[in-house]
């Protein structure tokens, strides 16, 4: 929108009759657009309040409602898609793959098949959450390191939606979902749908508490170090053309299981803690490995 100090500064100026006319012209037309935009903004706000899986994936650090509602808005019923490969080859991001014959198969771009717009909101929310601390932002970096930043971030743009259909489908929040920021984008949306403002009263918009805060950030660095983008366990598992040989949810879970007990020792109780309950010291099972994920719990 047009800044309030911008539109003074031009209703302000001194200007021969023509050139008034035409910048008071311009200035109605953004008063118009104003007034639409906050329309949509308003209906968009209380549609995403009334829609669980907008809220659910809000969970997710660096996503906001605009990415939730737009990839919504294009998938529909996520139980339309049987696994997460259907639903990225159904939004194009899934690499091209020419084969003739009997030669290795070689992998390209990305189909870019599929809603436009849903394509773009992904790459750009890759873009907000290689920024914050926690997993998309390790895997970002790792695949950031072997073949630049672009590349990266349509790679991530395909681990959210990979997310985002786990996470509706399983009916689940983000395992490493920060309570007082997603907190503070529901009452956003609030705001924007008419509620009455409580500026200074505390808890309001899910800044608990400072301290509290901190802990939530810890908690996700600590999920971000688990694999490094220069962990040298890596050295043997580049990834191929195809991407194959990155980092799945299991092995970054198996590196964060004993690192998250000292968070037990916290004076607020946050630590993480597993859906998955071992009763012995084998390893888990491939299947097991796949339904594990972390949440934050209070005891």
């Amino acid at each position: 929108m047009f800044g309030k100090t911008g539109r003074v500064w031009l209703a302000e100026l001194v200007l021969p009759a023509d050139e008034q006319l035409t910048v008071d012209g311009c200035l109605r037309q953004i008063d118009f657009l104003d007034g639409e935009i906050a329309a949509l903004d308003r209906a968009l706000a209380a549609q995403s309040l009334g829609s669980q899986e907008i809220l659910r994936l809000l969970t997710v650090p660096g996503v906001a409602v605009n990415t939730a509602a737009c990839f919504m808005a294009a998938v529909g019923d996520i139980r339309r898609f049987s696994s997460a490969k259907k639903l990225v080859g159904y939004l194009g991001l899934d690499p091209r793959v020419r084969q003739s014959g009997n030669a290795d198969a070689r992998h390209g771009h990305i189909s870019k098949q599929g809603s436009a717009l849903a394509r773009a909101m992904l790459g750009e929310a890759a873009w907000s959450v290689a920024k914050t601390p926690g997993p998309l932002k390790a895997f970002f970096e790792r695949v950031r390191a072997r073949k630049g930043p672009q590349v990266a971030a349509t790679a991530t743009a395909r681990k959210l939606a990979c997310l985002f259909w786990s996470m509706l489908t399983r009916g689940e929040d983000y395992a490493y979902a920060r309570a007082s920021m997603t907190r503070h984008k529901i009452r956003q949306l609030e705001l924007a749908c008419g509620a009455p403002s409580q500026k200074g009263k505390k808890g309001i918009a899910g800044n608990r508490s400072p301290a509290l805060r901190e802990q939530e950030r810890q908690l996700a660095r600590q999920a971000e170090s688990a694999y490094p983008p220069n962990d040298r366990r890596l050295e043997g598992h580049r990834a191929g053309p195809s991407g194959c040989g990155c980092d799945t949810g299991a092995r970054i879970f198996r590196a964060l299981e004993g690192q998250g007990r000292a968070a037990d020792q916290s004076p607020h109780g946050l630590h993480f803690a597993s859906s998955v309950t071992r009763t012995h010291r084998q390893p888990p099972t491939h299947a097991a490995q796949g339904r594990e994920h972390l949440t934050f719990i209070r005891p």
